[in-house]
């Protein structure tokens, strides 16, 4: 059996290749990443699903003197495996390894970093105006998924290029599957095209009935020709400008090939609609690929099997119980998601209460504002969405929601350090960007019994409140049934010590409770980034000879920044040491080697006390 992936080392060698030998490399390259994934764990069905289309654009075009920008980009594993980075598949979202995103930094055929969805056709507008501008001889090419065009930064882009001659082709890659089931209308307008049964089964009777009469049929038939435009998507698409191709299967070499060979030769902006399936080629990912979107490591052979180790619970797991918990307490509460039911925790949520549920798709900004008109009637929001993800949101949390003091919660997983994920992910800016914002609070749980106390006492609040967690468990405290909340605003003091005290803000309560055991320090538990606890600080301040806050986000204008600022209002000065995230992006990795490498684990704190307070502790 010939080995032709082992002899592409770039997209050169794969266009040097006989067009015959693309099929056989294809099914090289997806049994090459099943097997890859299989053992590093990462993201799966959709890179299954985008094998012939990467195999076609690298083959078209030049890269990468020609742009492609992936969006969102966790389907560019096949892309990194032909670009010269297939022997190192094996260190794959692992700490100094391949991100699991385009990077620039990677690679030049990774011509713009993504991770956030539906900024490619932006991007790629970008780099064919500068094409331009510069009078360079290039395409640019954005591939975008049916989930990713429910944006409204897709359509913002859409509606600029289409008033430009940029040689600029959009790929719709439309496979019916983001990562929750899709939704809303243009979804459904993709999904039912042509092929609609309805559609075909009139237009079949129709031409049975009129054959008997010719003048009525030629009519019949022109009329068809005309409205034909609104049931494809060519109208919408037309009307912004490009030339719309398709549908066309993304499986079919030998249709993707000669189309984009022929779009390669068209001036001005083109848009071709393939459709893929996810998981296509292992039948497993194919039948569930909600379950195969991001899987940890399995045996291909056997699949995805349940794990029989009893797990702790995870944050994002308490948060799905209490909201169905408080729905059931509170008949006006609603759930909205920006399309991450699954990853949010809200599957239980949505079968029980599918009316109080809204999926608003991958559209944050939107998410907000829907929820600002809800609390503007009474009714009561929880948003549940990842802290990288409200950054997207950010007017909105302040002009529709802030500055009209209307009450929400906002439930902020994935805050901190997420792992494999990396930089994209990380959930390290909330604390900064929240606090500043009037009308707006921020707590941070411990652990997960006090993380549903506190969405508890964030749901009872007039104004916005954003509980922040992280991506998965926490020590493994039990989790109280009821629905208790805790005082508003205020912290507690968890180990009475001397001279030093660690002021900790959320899960880092437990290392400093082990350093506060070795050293002899007092440990506060402030639970409140904003509003801070002022009575508690002042206390713990004139008590203490030195202060140590602690925090796994930015430490520039984070919860240290406000104890900083906090004191000076109270005309304290004492020596403070902010521990948290420095001023940069913070790499993929284990979380828990994150972590100590940003010294915010139990040893790294303690190392750090001792640097700078070794005087107090003699």
């Amino acid at each position: 059996m010939s080995n032709i992936l082992n002899t592409i080392n770039s997209p050169a060698d794969l266009r040097a290749l006989p067009r015959q030998k693309l099929g056989p490399l294809a099914d090289e390259l997806r049994a090459y990443l099943l097997n890859s994934v299989a053992k590093t764990g990462g993201h799966l069905s959709s890179n299954l699903g985008t094998v012939e289309l990467t195999v076609a654009l690298h083959y078209v075009f030049n890269t990468p003197q020609d742009r492609v920008v992936w969006d969102v980009g966790h389907q560019t594993y096949p892309h990194k495996i032909l670009t010269g980075r297939r022997d190192q598949m094996s260190t794959l979202r692992q700490r100094h390894g391949l991100s699991g995103f385009p990077r620039r930094s990677e690679s030049e055929f990774d011509s713009f970093g993504t991770a956030h969805s539906s900024t490619s056709i932006s991007a790629a507008l970008g780099m064919a105006m500068a094409a331009h501008q510069k009078g360079e001889s290039r395409h640019a090419i954005a591939v975008i998924g049916d989930g990713a065009m429910t944006a409204g930064m897709a359509f913002e882009a859409l509606n600029n290029a289409g008033v430009t001659n940029a040689r600029l082709l959009v790929i719709l890659n439309d496979n019916d599957m983001s990562i929750s089931p899709p939704v809303g209308a243009l979804n459904r307008y993709l999904a039912q095209l042509m092929s609609g049964r309805f559609y075909s089964a009139a237009k079949e009777v129709g031409k049975q009935v009129l054959k008997g009469a010719p003048p009525l049929f030629e009519l019949a038939k022109r009329f068809e020709e005309q409205a034909k435009g609104f049931v494809v998507p060519a109208t919408l698409f037309e009307k912004f400008g490009f030339n719309y191709i398709g549908p066309i299967d993304g499986h079919d070499l030998d249709s993707l090939i000669p189309t984009l060979q022929n779009l390669k030769n068209l001036e001005g902006p083109q848009f071709l609609h393939v459709v893929t399936k996810k998981g296509q080629g292992y039948e497993l990912a194919e039948a569930d690929p909600v379950a195969y979107h991001g899987p940890g490591k399995f045996d291909p052979a056997v699949g995805l099997v349940p794990s029989t180790t009893v797990a702790k619970t995870t944050f994002t797991q308490v948060f799905g119980q209490w909201l169905c918990d408080m729905a059931e307490h509170d008949p006006l509460l609603v759930g909205i998601t920006p399309a991450m039911r699954e990853g949010s925790g809200m599957v239980a949520f949505h079968q029980r209460f599918p009316d109080r549920y809204y999926d608003v798709g991958i559209a944050e900004q939107h998410a907000l504002t829907f929820a600002a008109g809800l609390a503007c009637e009474g009714v009561k929001p929880v948003v549940a969405i990842y802290s990288t993800f409200l950054q997207r949101a950010y007017d909105q949390l302040i002009h529709d929601v802030a500055l009209q003091k209307l009450p929400m919660v906002l439930a902020l997983d994935r805050a901190g350090i997420v792992g494999a994920d990396g930089a994209t992910h990380a959930g390290v800016f909330d604390i900064p960007f929240l606090r500043c914002v009037p009308n707006v609070s921020v707590a941070c749980p411990a652990d997960e019994n006090e993380c549903r106390q506190l969405l508890t006492t964030a749901y009872q609040q007039d104004h916005c409140v954003a509980v922040r967690y992280p991506r998965g468990a926490g020590i493994g405290m039990k989790v109280d049934a009821g629905l208790n909340a805790l005082p508003y605003g205020k912290g507690e003091t968890r180990r009475q010590g001397q001279r030093i005290a660690l002021l900790a803000f959320g899960t880092l309560l437990y290392p400093a409770l082990e350093v506060g055991e070795s050293l002899n320090l007092t440990v506060v538990n402030m639970r409140w980034a904003k509003p801070l606890d002022t009575e508690l600080l002042a206390q713990i301040a004139n008590s203490h000879d030195a202060l140590v806050t602690l925090e796994e986000g930015t430490v520039m204008g984070g919860a240290g920044s406000a104890v900083l600022e906090a004191l000076q209002v109270l005309g304290i000065q004492k020596p403070l040491l902010t521990l948290g995230v420095a001023d940069v992006f913070t790499e993929h990795g284990d979380p828990a080697k994150l972590l100590a490498e940003l010294g915010l684990d139990a040893l790294g704190i303690s190392a750090s006390v001792k640097l700078k307070f070794s005087h107090l502790l003699s």
